[in-house]
This record gives structure tokens, C-alpha cells and sequence, in this order.
């Protein structure tokens, strides 16, 4: 099985979690500040390169009744990025409602402080993301 990036993007952060060689789990990688999209993707590629894979499961920001809104735009317009600075890059968009509450809501109950969460609440909701994908395998 080959190993996959999961991606919770953001304005501000791009939340990156890694499956293991198995596809069986996903753990938190890093957040990465965003600055420009140049400097996003030679991240991506960085992680492309270290975690050996050009699957990415981007996290897909759905209305609560399905629709997709100016968000799902958005995510759309950094996956097009995305494959012109990766052209390899397998790209999979994933249903990530409610992904960001249940991040907050695990946080919160291994009594994480408000502010260490907001370190790493980008980094959770994409391994729950990630994860997602891997159950639904």
C-alpha cells in the first residue's frame, strides 16, 4: 500500500498528516504557515519526497446539506495549484464536515489548553481527515 498525505487547507495553515506503510493509521505531521503558494507546494514537495507518495487527500469543505460553497472553491483553486507544481500528484477530495469540531472535541477531552490547541488543530483535523479516507479503504 502506498503511504498519503492528508491535507486540511486553510487560509492561514495547511494541516498535514501521513498515513503508515500499512494505510491503516494516520499520525499528525505539521502545520505549515502559509506564506506564498510557491513556498506551499515546495513544502508539498519536500513532504512528497520524504514520505515517498503523491497521494494527497484533501480535505473537502461541504455545506452541511452537501452543497458546496466558496470554501469548496477554494480548495479547489490550491488543488489546481497543487498539480501544476506536481503534476504526478493523485489528488483525492474527501468529505471533511465536521472534521474540525471532532479534532476540537478530542483535543478537549485529553484536557489540551486552548492555546496548545490552536497549535495543532490544523494538524488533528487532518489526520481525522486522513483517517477517514483509510476507514472508508
Amino acid at each position: 500500500m502506498e503511504r498519503a498525505l492528508g491535507l486540511d487547507v486553510g487560509d492561514r495553515t495547511i494541516g498535514i498528516a501521513v498515513s503508515d506503510l500499512l494505510g491503516m493509521t494516520a499520525q499528525g505531521v505539521e502545520t505549515i504557515r502559509r506564506s506564498t503558494m510557491e513556498a506551499d507546494i515546495d513544502r508539498l514537495k519536500e513532504l512528497t519526497v520524504q514520505y515517498e507518495t503523491t497521494k494527497f487527500i484533501v480535505g473537502y469543505p461541504r455545506n452541511m446539506n452537501g452543497t458546496e460553497g466558496p470554501r469548496c472553491e477554494f480548495v479547489n483553486e490550491f488543488c489546481d495549484e497543487v498539480r501544476k507544481g506536481i503534476p504526478e500528484a493523485d489528488i483525492v477530495l474527501w468529505d471533511e464536515r465536521l472534521s474540525t469540531v471532532a479534532a476540537t472535541r478530542s483535543l478537549i477531552e485529553a484536557d489540551v489548553s486552548r492555546k496548545k490547541r490552536k497549535k495543532v488543530i490544523d494538524k488533528m483535523a487532518a489526520v481525522f481527515i486522513l483517517q477517514g479516507w483509510l476507514d472508508s479503504k
